[in-house]
């Protein structure tokens, strides 16, 4: 992924805006044709009571503010993690959520820690908030060192599965982390959970100082309609509230609403697609390593991959030429991988037919230099 080329500073801009590098989000690219492996998009589209939702609310009451707390999608997250209401938050998007606890939670005298190779929206946040920041060094295998995490000053943000690896922290770790650091705030960062073995949502009720961040937009299908919720402790929702209320009462919309909590009863479509993802990942894996790639143990809806003898960036570009976005970071310990969403069966047998050529002319090329 290239960088974004900086641009000029503006006379007008405030210290916060002159000492902020925002994201950069994967490539969105206006072409039909091209397969989007780049930004962990769920290949098979939300469920069809998703849109009979969606169209109803359309009928009735776009004139009406929509319930601050979105309680129809409150209720439905109640019911579906056993969790009562109070210790529910919902959000526009996670990443909302996200920026919302670092407001809430975290100062800007107190360093707060996670990992050095994450998703890379947190040390955005951090600066955006001048809050003081420790990036842990991954072990040589990219998992996370939970010792590291022990204790920390300001608090402490984890995603599981963590991204951009897909490497997944066991619960009883998380408990460990959550334990020792009682005085702070511990975000669990659940974007790809459930394509995962198992949730810390199960430890909410045990530990006031965890919060479980998760969105709508990979499992469920829902990247477009921007929802994601939190669970935690009533204080820290409380907390999360204040801030919301603070910025703007009505962050997620009635159609959003509606549709969210369509997407969450209709569970048997979701256990459907869940599986599809992952079983077609099981495969892809094998015929990654046939081709000569070092693959991570993915828990989530994409792999991390390094080829042994053609570099990442050669493989991106040429990708790319062939209409498949891969995202490629280029940053240090990870410049020599690719992140590939794990598309549909149809997707990914074409990835691998482009991806064959691909490494042959790269090859072919090789050898007449």
């Amino acid at each position: 992924m290239r960088q974004r080329k900086e641009a000029p500073m503006n006379k007008f801009w405030s210290e916060t805006v002159k000492r902020t590098k925002p994201y950069v989000p994967g490539e969105q690219l206006n072409d039909p044709n091209i397969i989007k492996l780049n930004t962990n998009e769920n290949p098979y589209g939300p469920s069809p009571q998703v849109s009979e939702a969606i169209h109803s609310e359309m009928k009735r009451t776009l004139h009406l503010y929509p319930a601050p707390d979105a309680d129809e999608l409150c209720n439905e997250i109640s019911r579906y993690y056993h969790v009562s209401k109070d210790t529910i938050f919902i959000g526009n998007g996670s990443d909302e959520i996200l920026a919302f606890s670092f407001m809430a939670f975290f100062e800007p005298h107190n360093q707060i820690c996670f990992p050095a190779i994450t998703y890379s929206f947190y040390p955005v946040y951090a600066k955006l908030f001048n809050i003081p920041y420790d990036e842990i060094a991954l072990n040589r295998d990219f998992t996370i060192p939970a010792e590291d995490f022990f204790g920390a000053e300001g608090g402490v943000v984890i995603a599981n599965p963590n991204s951009p690896t897909g490497l997944y922290l066991d619960v009883a770790v998380i408990e460990d982390i959550v334990m020792n650091n009682p005085e702070n705030v511990v975000i669990i960062d659940e974007a790809y959970i459930d394509f995962a073995p198992d949730s810390a949502v199960s430890l909410v009720t045990k530990y006031p100082n965890l919060l479980v961040v998760r969105t709508m937009s990979k499992s469920r299908s829902l990247a477009g309609l921007r929802v994601g919720f939190a669970i935690g402790d009533p204080g820290l929702i409380e907390g999360l509230k204040r801030i919301k209320d603070s910025f703007n009462s009505y962050t997620v919309d009635r159609l959003a609403i509606a549709g969210s909590s369509a997407a969450i009863r209709d569970e048997d479509y979701f256990q459907e697609t869940i599986q599809k993802i992952i079983n077609t990942r099981e495969r892809l894996i094998p015929e990654m390593k046939k081709r000569g790639f070092h693959v991570l143990p993915s828990q989530a809806n994409f792999i991390f991959v390094s080829h042994y003898k053609i570099s990442a960036e050669s493989l991106y570009q040429r990708l790319k030429q062939q209409g498949i976005l891969v995202r490629h970071f280029d940053k240090p310990d990870i410049e020599h991988y690719l992140r590939i969403t794990v598309g549909s069966d149809e997707q990914m047998k074409h990835f691998l037919e482009v991806l064959d050529n691909v490494i042959l002319h790269i090859k072919e090329s090789a050898v007449k230099n």
